[in-house]
């Protein structure tokens, strides 16, 4: 159940949406990345479902077989990892909610609560399929959600993702404006639209958005700034898996050199043992 930390937490995060400036909340995949990040002065933290499904070698998003997919159990048990790792505020990548129906989204959120996140997502897109719920049903699995937040009396911070922009069908810039203000009215405290990476286009959602907006940055582009992104009035900035994938093509990297040339070059730069000890202890402690 909810402690009294946790829901301090939720309560801090939710201050963050609320009032400015916006944020960087980049995005860990165990405990080890989330105490690096905590130590690098940022005041949130988010999961990636992506980086957590390649740390187990499975398929994230574009899952070809259900069997490749993370189940509900094994993502929530390196979110809670992360979560009691950390002082900080974490969010949870709760993905389309574990569920169609309304009721499976509220039941997860209820889960996220109970694992001492101070927030999630919850996604529009249907898993296994390139295609986005119903309208009307989405709006109800946003409902259900606020419903078991407001159920626990908590600041649990609901972020509505739709991926309208990823999908990228004709009006779909439009779309996923109407979208994002109905999941707003639905209890959402945040929306999420992935997709967008160019300034202008970010301007022009924060005017006609009622709400906190987040923004991923590096999910189809490396181009941009997010200081200038939080100037834009972009509220939360989030990484998804970009530093995941990025730790993954390093260690492709070390394993090509290692083959091909049998040198150690990549090793230059790396934490040393008593750095990794000395940082994790400190941010344990706290």
């Amino acid at each position: 159940m909810q402690t009294s930390d946790t829901e301090a937490k939720a309560q801090t995060f939710q201050a963050m949406h609320r009032s400015g400036p916006g944020f960087i909340m980049p995005n860990a995949w165990d405990a080890g990345s989330a105490l690096i990040l905590a130590a690098a002065g940022f005041k949130a933290i988010g999961t990636t479902s992506a980086g957590i499904a390649f740390s187990l070698g499975k398929q994230d998003y574009g899952v070809t077989d259900a069997a490749l997919g993370v189940t509900r159990a094994e993502m929530f048990a390196r979110m809670r990892e992360i979560a009691e790792a950390t002082r900080l505020p974490v969010n949870g990548d709760l993905e389309a909610g574990f569920g169609d129906s309304p009721q499976a989204v509220a039941e997860t959120v209820a889960m996220a609560m109970d694992a001492g996140l101070a927030g999630g997502n919850i996604e529009d897109k249907k898993p296994l399929e390139p295609v986005l719920y119903d309208e009307t049903l989405a709006v109800e699995r946003i409902q259900a959600a606020r419903a078991a937040i407001d159920a626990r009396g908590s600041a649990f911070v609901l972020n509505a993702r739709t991926d309208m922009l990823v999908l990228g069908r004709e009006g779909a810039f439009e779309a996923a404006i109407a979208r994002a203000n109905r999941f707003l009215e639905a209890g959402a405290d945040c929306v999420f639209l992935p997709g967008v990476a160019d300034l202008p286009a970010m301007t022009i959602l924060v005017r006609e958005i009622d709400g906190p907006l987040n923004i991923v940055a590096g999910l189809t582009s490396t181009d941009g700034n997010a200081h200038e992104m939080i100037a834009a009035g972009v509220r939360r900035i989030s990484l998804g898996g970009t530093i995941a994938r990025s730790v993954f093509g390093f260690i492709r990297r070390c394993a090509d050199e290692l083959r091909d040339k049998g040198t150690l070059d990549f090793a230059e730069g790396q934490f040393s043992g008593a750095e990794l000890n000395a940082l994790f202890a400190r941010e344990r402690s706290r």
